[in-house]
């Protein structure tokens, strides 16, 4: 059984919003394909396995990585939702007993310093999951973090679903989890999609670990860079504009 640290990279959907057939994760951002510059940073960070959920196009994505090492594959031949995305895996996960890390294919601004970081943390205490998350001026759209009045973690909050109250949270979500594996396989279990979408939501697993007594916290640890995801070309734009001016070198 392994303890070292692991990965999953959720990188199944088709990005409609591209306005393209090619896979989101495939899009080039500096000259590579985006979901690259997840993997490296997940590598300078650590963590030298990874398994990546492949779904729209799986064969295009698979070719593209073929040359990575570490790197194994999951199929969500239906999108039913990113706790869906992370149960995809559980067969390669049950012999592993260490901390998994769970984040988005479209984020190549993601920081190994702050993977490191939540890392560290996780190693300093029993935490069945810690979220990485942003103070953010301008939160809008983003799922809030509620905390308690003690300041523990209490739940996320959806932008749609929050209070007015719970709108001037500046503490918000950026998908970035990091979960005792045990503990992670046994919350999806609980999942449940009582929801419009009816999809399996990865954000409901920390607030039923926290209900059933395990140790659950966020960490504003991220930089602010980490808030830029791809979802359009004008995205894309500003990413690949954010990562020139901090100095990243087109491949």
């Amino acid at each position: 059984m392994s303890s070292e640290p692991m990965a999953v990279v959720l990188a199944a959907g088709k990005g409609t919003r591209m306005k393209s057939d090619l896979p989101k994760v495939l899009f080039p951002v500096l000259g590579r394909a985006m979901i690259h510059w997840v993997l490296d940073a997940l590598n300078a960070s650590g963590i030298q396995r990874t398994i990546v959920v492949v779904g729209y196009r799986s064969e295009d994505v698979r070719s593209e990585l073929s040359g990575r090492k570490g790197v194994s594959f999951a199929l969500q031949a239906q999108q039913l939702g990113t706790g869906h995305a992370v149960e995809m895996c559980r067969t390669q996960l049950t012999t592993h007993q260490g901390p998994l890390l769970v984040v988005a294919g479209d984020s190549p601004l993601i920081q190994a310093s702050s993977i490191r970081k939540i890392l560290d943390h996780f190693r300093s205490g029993d935490w069945a999951c810690l979220l990485g998350t942003l103070l953010k001026d301008d939160p809008a759209g983003l799922g809030r973090i509620v905390r308690t009045s003690g300041g523990d973690f209490n739940r996320i909050v959806e932008h749609k679903d929050a209070t007015l109250a719970e709108r001037t949270i500046k503490e918000v979500n950026m998908s970035t989890y990091l979960f005792k594996t045990p503990e992670l396989l046994w919350a999806l279990s609980k999942l449940e999609n009582s929801n419009a979408q009816k999809e399996f939501y990865l954000t409901d697993c920390p607030q039923i670990l926290r209900d059933n007594g395990r140790k659950v916290d966020a960490l504003p640890v991220l930089e602010p860079c980490e808030s830029l995801s791809i979802n359009t070309i004008d995205e894309l734009a500003i990413v690949e504009a954010k990562m020139r001016e901090l100095g990243y070198q087109t491949k």
